[in-house]
């Protein structure tokens, strides 16, 4: 049974193993059906032919062909912005046409770096999986880069919601640098060819990364009601990691969502990753504190601030000996029997030899260097004794006075508080300055940074339809031209050769411990044996003795009664009548006896009949 069980469990693993080489093979040759559904399929890879003719009839004796199909070709189409909006560029026209290069220089920053002179370019990705889909791309490192284009038409925060998405792939990944977009604010002298860092913007949103800091920005400026100032306000921090956006180099979907109810979200390929209230998530706030701190109140000279003090009345212990020491010998130890006190520890080494270039006059007297003493290896020890060290229970240290309660405690002092005079409270920040134009103004240490798909528009279900004809359609290629899991093991341990030792581990042990549980278990014991037969087991067999022995005992002492009987035959008739009662007695008695003797004897064998070793072994 355990040899059919192995071959079984043995059969399924290489069966197993079989499907998932079968399913590998088939992922790195097809996509999969729901990809291909997804996806476009140009109509010339379906035409027949010249000389085919589907109404020729087959002939019944041709062989069949056994080469697969031709996988079809995925063919993009451009996504056409449907519904309201404000800006869609998708840049499938293969042209900046619309965009403006910034010429001007950026202040405080060293001439040889200040231009905005990187390069950009409207080209596919390096390694596209949809041929035809270009994008905005980043072409050069440690440069100063800014780009801009007009909306259809400025965009005024009143009472619909607010919706930018674009998408990023970093090619190369990204070491330090940026990957955001500015919403510039719509001014009289806006001036494109001249965007630099302190254009005026409204929001700021996207990507940044410099060493290990991930970053989504969610920036805008509010604008002071009392002062006319502008402070920029900082989205709280995502609590998701960002760190794959930033390394896959894939093709990822950026969203915002600004709600007229002062909501926020962000969203990355459609999937929250932050969201909040402008009122309180945002940092500093958008209102003021109504109270600040006096700044002309000082705290008085005899203002109090101990909790604690030492009690001045406490004074010290006469028997409080600051001078004891923590600890003193140990005046129980004595000293281990064989101690070499005249033996040191080290000695010279005999062997050494003093060196034939050795200078006593420039070198100073040549000594052989230390080595343990090998008398001291069997001994307890060498040198002088001296006995150990212990805690002195008299030690008490400095003595110090005890703290209480500070009777003039006042508390921690704080300045007061008073009216702040900068106060003001908008209760709708979502109402913020209008914006006219879109940038991106970056600096980057490295390049082939790809935008493609920029869509601004006030309702989600446009925004939602453009995402799905451009980014979900990337999302589905890159999907389709994955590697499935077995051909990345695969792949991993063609580079890491070790790796195979640990898939064939993993394999093996399952199999080994399957058949080690299976054709292993406890050695049979002797009382086995007896459970598969009616014979008794050794200690039935002694008991079973031991009974017979004492059923021959007492069968001689029957037989020395009877013949004392036989000879007491001719004793007088008062003593027979005598003897007649007393055998009457001894009879009743006797029958008590065997009674007892009989219900032990049951009480026994009812014992040895339920006792575990005396069950026949159940059938399987």
């Amino acid at each position: 049974m355990c040899g059919g069980r192995v071959a079984l469990l043995l059969s399924l693993g290489l069966l197993s193993l079989g499907l998932l080489g079968v399913s590998a093979q088939l992922e790195d040759d097809h996509m999969t059906m729901e990809d291909l559904n997804d996806l476009d399929v140009e109509d010339e890879d379906l035409e027949l032919a010249p000389d085919m003719d589907l109404d020729q009839d087959e002939d019944p004796s041709a062989a069949p062909e056994t080469t697969a199909p031709p996988a079809p070709k995925v063919t993009y189409k451009a996504p056409e912005p449907r519904g309201e909006h404000y800006f869609a560029e998708a840049f499938d026209r293969d042209t900046l046409d619309g965009w403006v290069l910034s010429s001007a220089k950026k202040e405080d920053t060293d001439e040889d770096i200040a231009k905005y002179d990187g390069k950009w370019a409207v080209e596919e990705m390096r390694d596209t999986k949809l041929p035809g889909d270009k994008g905005l791309v980043l072409k050069s490192r440690a440069k100063h880069h800014a780009i801009s284009a007009q909306l259809l038409r400025p965009f005024s925060f009143t009472t619909k919601p607010l919706i930018v998405q674009y998408e990023v792939n970093f090619q190369s990944g990204i070491d330090c640098g940026g990957a955001y977009v500015k919403l510039l604010t719509q001014t009289p002298d806006l001036d494109l060819a001249q965007f630099v860092d302190k254009t005026p913007y409204t929001i700021m949103f996207g990507p940044d990364k410099c060493g290990e800091d991930y970053k989504l920005h969610f920036i805008f400026r509010h604008k002071n009601p009392k002062t006319g100032e502008f402070e920029e306000k900082h989205a709280k921090k995502p609590d998701a990691d960002l760190r794959t956006y930033y390394t896959d180099k894939k093709s990822h979907l950026y969203t915002l969502v600004l709600n007229p109810d002062n909501s926020f979200e962000v969203l990355v390929d459609q999937t929250v990753v932050n969201s909040g209230n402008l009122l309180t998530d945002m940092t500093p706030p958008v209102n003021p504190a109504a109270e600040i701190e006096d700044p002309d109140d000082h705290k008085p000279e005899d203002w109090d601030e101990r909790a604690k003090i030492q009690d001045p009345d406490a004074t010290k212990p006469e028997d409080w000996d600051e001078d004891a020491p923590a600890q003193v010998p140990d005046e129980a130890a004595v000293k281990p029997e064989g101690w070499l006190d005249d033996e040191p520890e080290y000695i010279g080494d005999p062997d050494a030899l003093k060196p034939d270039d050795w200078d006593e006059d420039m070198d100073g007297e040549w000594e052989a260097p230390q080595v343990p003493n090998p008398k001291c290896e069997t001994a307890p020890g060498c040198g002088e004794w001296k006995r150990p060290m212990v805690d002195n229970p008299n030690y008490k240290g400095k003595w110090k006075s005890p703290m209480i309660d500070n009777p003039n405690y006042q508390g921690v002092w704080k300045p007061r508080k008073i009216a702040n005079p900068a106060f003001f409270e908008d209760l709708e920040p979502f109402k913020m300055s209008a914006f006219s134009a879109v940038g991106l103004e970056l600096w980057s240490m490295t390049s082939e940074i790809f935008f493609d798909n920029f869509f601004i528009t006030d309702d989600r279900n446009t925004a939602d339809q453009w995402a799905s004809e451009g980014w979900a359609l990337k999302k589905t290629a890159e999907s389709a031209a994955e590697p499935g899991l077995v051909t990345q093991m695969r792949s991993a341990a063609e580079e890491r050769p070790w790796l195979w030792v640990v898939y064939v581990l993993t394999v093996a042990l399952p199999l080994v411990l399957i058949i080690v549980f299976c054709c292993t278990g406890k050695k049979k014991t002797p009382a086995a044996d007896y459970k598969k037969t009616d014979e008794p087991q050794p200690d039935v067999k002694e008991e079973e003795e031991g009974e017979e022995e004492e059923e021959e005992e007492a069968g001689a002492e029957a037989a020395a009664a009877a013949a004392t009987a036989a000879q007491e035959d001719k004793s007088s008739p008062a003593e027979e009548a005598e003897e007649a009662e007393e055998g009457a007695e001894e009879a009743d008695d006797d029958k008590t006896e065997e009674k007892d003797t009989e219900n032990e004897e049951k009480l026994e064998e009812d014992i040895l009949r339920r006792s575990p070793r005396n069950r026949r072994p159940r059938k399987d």
